[in-house]
């Protein structure tokens, strides 16, 4: 019974660690895409404000600041 059971194990634990690599891939472009288009994160505002706002922080941490501070300044004048 247990010989059975070990080709099934396997093929769920390869596809736990393909769903994973996709997700952190998935994560990176999504982080770079923030990264270089204010456009994108003014969308990214409006669609997922939780996900903007852990890019906010992930890069504050990081020790890069303003981009928060410029983002909203450029939106606030897109509007007037």
């Amino acid at each position: 019974m247990a010989q059975n059971m070990e080709p099934l194990a396997r093929k769920i634990i390869k596809g736990v660690l393909a769903a994973e690599v996709v997700g952190v891939f998935g994560a990176y472009i999504l982080f770079k895409k923030m990264n270089s288009s204010q456009d994108f994160r003014q969308t990214m505002s409006k669609t997922f404000p939780f996900l903007l706002e852990v890019y906010y922080k992930s890069v504050e941490q990081s020790g890069i600041h303003g981009i928060r501070e410029k983002d909203q300044e450029k939106w606030l004048d897109s509007k007037n």
